[in-house]
């Protein structure tokens, strides 16, 4: 039941759904950070302060490390834009985000790179890979349980403009390994045939190869 309404919300006019999300009232300034892979799916985590932005200055790329057998979306500096969500930390506790992700770093972000730089957001830094766990070469496929993901929350924060713009501003893409039926990314969430549909066209566009297990 809780996919059949999810689903039926995400028929409605993307500005419609945003309008109807109420977020406590937050009068004091909070650290911050931006999130531009899996966490703009508000449905993987319980960030309850979160806003739509982009930023200047970096782009998503496709990692491969020594952690994992598949890569993952990290960020590098670079002369790009990308969006993203600029999300409250939960009690300001970053020990428990780092917890959450491991594999990166932490770098502070010059809030003249975000817009629109929400007012409630004190410091806000972005989360990229920590070179100490890169590999010299790459390795696996893109789990398609987590490019889903991905695609989904996209496309309910952008629409379907910005899910082709995160086509467009990711480099690094590699095969993709069709995982749908058994998930192996573990906060994978349910899509609807059109969800699914959209992921495909854009990997299909890209050329990628899809392997099956």
């Amino acid at each position: 039941m809780e996919y059949g309404a999810r689903a039926e919300a995400r028929k409605r006019p993307l500005a419609r759904r945003r309008a109807s999300r109420s977020y406590p009232a937050m009068t004091d300034r909070h650290p911050a950070f931006f999130g531009y892979g899996s966490l703009v799916n508000r449905a993987t985590h319980a960030y309850v302060q979160a806003t739509p932005a982009r930023l200047s200055g970096w782009r998503r790329i496709w990692r491969h490390t020594t952690l994992r057998p598949h890569p993952f979306l990290s960020a590098e500096p670079a002369a790009a834009e990308i969006d993203g969500l600029v999300a409250a930390v939960p009690s300001g506790d970053w020990a428990a985000l780092d917890a959450r992700e491991a594999a990166y770093r932490r770098h502070a972000l010059d809030a003249g790179r975000l817009v629109p730089a929400p007012a409630w957001a004190g410091r806000v830094e972005i989360y990229a890979l920590d070179e100490a766990h890169a590999a010299s070469a790459p390795g696996g496929a893109i789990l398609l349980s987590y490019l889903d993901t991905v695609v989904q929350g996209f496309l309910s924060e952008f629409g379907e403009a910005g899910v082709a713009r995160f086509f467009d501003t990711t480099a690094g893409w590699t095969a993709i390994l069709d995982d749908r039926a058994r998930p192996s990314y573990p906060r994978a969430q349910r899509l609807t045939a059109a969800e699914r549909a959209l992921t495909d066209r854009h990997t299909d566009a890209l050329g990628l190869a899809r392997l099956r297990r």
